[in-house]
């Protein structure tokens, strides 16, 4: 097996951080693949077709695996047939009703596997400052522990590449408009209908991640009230 130090394998859910990493991660090197996993989210529809605009875009193969099981087995608001999708800060508590359950392991672990059966050196996540609030599984603590389990268990010793582990969303956006990156081609709505509903948390954190970055935002909303306060911790 022949493997490029430099080459990687990169998440992408279609969303503002995954497409950025993407911008950022051909920018500095061969790119094998766009991986996309459809694991019957509310907002695939929308979200997973961002994925491989960007892909097509930037010449790389986009890729997608299909895991039927976390919605037929796992409860999270997230998925379809869950819980409607709670409205507010991203922070709320009421947000970890859309977290499934040890997700990040599970894609992890698959994309360790594609990564090093198509020769690449690095596998490349967006997990963010932004997600620690409420995903276990996007803490540093629990990216650090993967990483030593996929370079253990890798012969190619496959590098868990976490770029943005401790920015803000508003900083990710910052460098995607630096890189190029057309954000009006992302998808962050977890509803998942038509437009950005502009209310759940993953809205509230996109039009937050904007106005930090001083950039305008490209988003159709259908609502724009003012937006929630970071609760207090």
């Amino acid at each position: 097996m022949t493997t490029s130090e430099r080459s990687s394998v990169v998440l992408v859910s279609g969303g503002m951080d995954s497409v950025t990493a993407l911008y950022e991660a051909t920018a500095q090197g061969p790119v094998v693949a766009a991986l996309s996993f459809d694991y019957g989210a509310k907002h695939h529809e929308r979200e997973l077709p961002m994925a491989r605009w960007h892909a097509d875009k930037l010449g790389i193969r986009h890729v997608i695996i299909r895991l039927p099981f976390l919605v037929e087995h796992f409860e999270s608001a997230l998925l379809q047939g869950g819980a409607e999708i709670p409205k507010g800060h991203y922070e709320e508590e009421s947000m970890k009703q859309t977290v499934v359950p040890f997700r990040n392991g599970i894609l992890l672990a698959i994309a360790a596997g594609f990564a090093e059966s198509n020769q690449a050196a690095g596998l490349v996540i967006a997990a963010h400052a932004g997600d620690h609030a409420i995903y276990p599984d996007c803490r540093e603590g629990f990216m650090l522990s993967m990483a030593e389990a996929i370079r253990l268990g890798t012969y190619a010793e496959v590098n868990l590449l976490r770029p943005f582990i401790g920015l803000s969303k508003g900083q990710i956006a910052s460098k995607g408009a630096a890189l190029g990156v057309d954000f009006a081609q992302t998808w962050s709505c977890y509803v998942g209908g038509e437009q950005h509903c502009g209310e759940c948390g993953t809205c509230v954190e996109r039009r937050e991640a904007f106005l930090e970055a001083c950039l305008v935002d490209p988003t159709a909303y259908v609502r724009t009230g003012p937006l929630p306060a970071r609760p207090s911790r």
